[in-house]
């Protein structure tokens, strides 16, 4: 009789977890897709603390990871204090290699891991910059590879030809002397073909435009400049990506002027 109440017991437990676990994995797959709608909607800043909640439920989730990756990059560039803007940058090239190493054929979590790279450089010092580069360009072009209709994958691109385009006399010694020269392209015109690339994927993104205008701008080339800030500017803000564009776009045509 008190083996059967033990087994009963035990049995009632098991049960009891099972339907525990089971309830566990429907809410987070609920706020699963209540996070993804809202980084597709490009509202980063009320994805990122959903995000947060299902890497801590589950750490070795791929599209927790790459998704949450792309959103620490974001929600660090846009909302977190100047001190803090690394740290969520490293923390989002630390998940997207984790979510590389999960599944390496994931088209995101490559270009998850290549704006993470961006994001840091950004603040970085020549010799960093330099050494990422490579890196950034590789996980870009795979991105590409495994999606070619991935538009952010494309911009990415677009900013690298062109960062590697301005570097001085001195940073492209480094590159030669130190680091082996960098892949090829790295020239304005390879800029253009990359962020036409993305505009065609993505033509109401106004970020597209804008990095394409300040690219004709670099390279002296006012009329193409000012004509591709002004097409910019005839698209509608709707997130924040589109409003620092904006003012961006109106900032190049100030200088133009």
């Amino acid at each position: 009789m008190k083996m059967t109440k033990t087994r009963t017991v035990l049995i009632a437990s098991v049960c009891s977890l099972l339907c525990v676990s089971a309830f566990a994995q429907t809410n987070n797959d609920e706020v699963y897709k209540k996070a993804y709608k809202l980084k597709t909607d490009y509202k980063y800043k009320e994805a990122f603390p959903m995000f947060q909640a299902l890497l801590k439920s589950d750490s070795n989730n791929v599209n927790y990871l790459q998704y949450g990756s792309y959103c620490y990059s974001k929600y660090g560039f846009y909302y977190a204090p100047e001190a803090e803007k690394m740290k969520h940058y490293k923390s989002a090239e630390y998940l997207a290699k984790k979510a590389i190493k999960l599944s390496e054929t994931s088209a995101d979590a490559h270009y998850a891991y290549a704006m993470a790279l961006g994001r840091i450089n950004e603040n970085a010092s020549s010799k960093q910059k330099i050494a990422n580069a490579k890196l950034i360009k590789a996980e870009a072009d795979r991105a590409v590879a495994l999606n070619p209709k991935m538009a952010g994958a494309y911009h990415i691109l677009g900013r690298w030809h062109r960062t590697v385009a301005n570097f001085s006399a001195i940073e492209k010694a480094m590159i030669n002397s130190f680091f082996g020269g960098v892949p090829p392209g790295g020239s304005f015109e390879d800029a253009i073909k990359s962020f036409m690339s993305a505009i065609a994927i993505e033509p109401r993104y106004m970020n597209h435009q804008y990095e394409l205008a300040q690219t004709y701008y670099d390279m002296d080339k006012p009329v193409e400049a000012k004509l591709w800030a002004q097409k910019a500017l005839e698209i509608t803000p709707t997130n924040d990506d589109d409003i620092k564009a904006k003012k961006d776009c109106e900032e190049l045509i100030k200088k133009l002027k």
